[in-house]
C-alpha cells in the first residue's frame, strides 16, 4: 500500500520497474490496464512483447517498484497517454543513471518526452525467501542468463529485427560476462584474455 492506504497494484495507470538479484534495473514499462494485471502478465509468461521476444526472463526479476498515477483515473485519453509517456521516459532516464551498464533491457527505445515529477513509489521483493536463496546463486543465474541469450540470439537470427533488439542482446552479453567474472573471482580465479594474460 502507498501513503494513501490504497493498494498500489490496483492503480489503473502507472509505471513500473523490474530489478534483478543484484538490484540492477532491468526493465521499465507503463500501463493503463492496472499495475498488478500488467506485471502479472510479465511474470507469468502470459504474452507480452518482452517475454515473447526473449528479452525479459521473469526468473531474473527479484524486486518490482511501482509508481501509481491515481490522478489519471477518469482523465481523458490524451492526458493519460501524455502523462504516462513522460513518466516512463523520466523513469527510464533515472534508472539508466543507476545501472552499472548504463543500459536497460527494453527492446524498444523509450520515446523522449518531458521529464516530470513521479509520485511516491512502492518497492517490494516478489520472490519468497526460500526460493530467493536458490535463484540468487551466481551459477544458477549464469546458466539461466546464457540460455536467455541463446534464445534471444535465435529470435534475432530468424527474423528481421530493429537495432534495439540487437542492443538488448549486447547488454545481456555484458551482464553475463560481468556475472561470470565476479563468480570466477569468488572461486579464487582471475580473468585472462585469449593469450593467457590477466585481463584488465
Amino acid at each position: 500500500m502507498d501513503q494513501s492506504e490504497k493498494r498500489v497494484g490496483d492503480a489503473q495507470c502507472g509505471v513500473y520497474a523490474f530489478f534483478d538479484y543484484d538490484g540492477e534495473p532491468i526493465y521499465v514499462g507503463q500501463t493503463k490496464e492496472k499495475l498488478r494485471t500488467r506485471i502479472r502478465r510479465h511474470l507469468t509468461n502470459q504474452r507480452t512483447d518482452a517475454v515473447a521476444m526473449k528479452v525479459l526472463d521473469p526468473f531474473e526479476v527479484a524486486d518490482i517498484e511501482m509508481w501509481p498515477f491515481w490522478n489519471l483515473e477518469g482523465a481523458s485519453k490524451e492526458v493519460v497517454e501524455s502523462t504516462l509517456n513522460s513518466a516512463e521516459y523520466t523513469l527510464f532516464q533515472l534508472l539508466l543513471k543507476e545501472s552499472t551498464f548504463g543500459a536497460i533491457l527494453n527492446e524498444v527505445a523509450i520515446a523522449e518526452a518531458p521529464v516530470i515529477d513521479l509520485p511516491q513509489s512502492v518497492r517490494a521483493r516478489i520472490v519468497p525467501d526460500a526460493v530467493y536463496g536458490l535463484r540468487q546463486h551466481a551459477d544458477t543465474r549464469i546458466a539461466r542468463r546464457a540460455d536467455t541469450i541463446a534464445r534471444l540470439a535465435q529470435v534475432i537470427s530468424e527474423r528481421a529485427v530493429q537495432p534495439g533488439l540487437r542492443q538488448t542482446l549486447l547488454t545481456q552479453a555484458r551482464r553475463l560476462e560481468n556475472l561470470a567474472r565476479l563468480r570466477l573471482a569468488q572461486a579464487g580465479g582471475s580473468a585472462t584474455d585469449n593469450n593467457g594474460e590477466n585481463a584488465e
